[in-house]
């Protein structure tokens, strides 16, 4: 397992949640706690695909691992942020099979997040 005390950077969880109903949960490592956000149909996986993201409160750094009946690892790794605004982020997941950029947008009720076109 990936976690940021070994490499220094922060971390991030996909986490492949199955109750109530199947979502993704997507986690970041940011000021001791992980960002979290319940991602119904899960990471987008076409450039320039979109995926509703509905931000959930913080969870503690030990759910990078934690796993249980309902909730399993789906991916783990690091990400790297390249912008961000009040109303966007745009970083990169570093997983265990690649890495992808994505942005998060603040829309009037929720996120979107998109998987960039540009994956440079």
């Amino acid at each position: 397992m990936v976690h940021s005390c070994l490499v220094n950077r922060p971390a991030f969880v996909l986490h492949d949640h199955r109750k109530p109903r199947p979502h993704f949960d997507l986690r970041l490592e940011e000021n001791g706690v992980l960002r979290s956000w319940a991602v119904p149909r899960g990471l987008p996986q076409k450039p320039g695909e979109n995926r509703l993201a509905v931000e959930v409160p913080d969870h503690a750094l030990d759910h990078l691992t934690y796993e249980d009946a309902d909730k399993s690892i789906a991916d783990i790794g690091w990400w790297e942020e390249h912008d961000r605004n009040a109303r966007r982020m745009l970083f990169t997941l570093h997983g265990r099979q690649d890495s992808v950029r994505y942005a998060l947008i603040r829309t009037s009720s929720d996120w979107l997040l998109r998987r960039t076109k540009e994956q440079g």
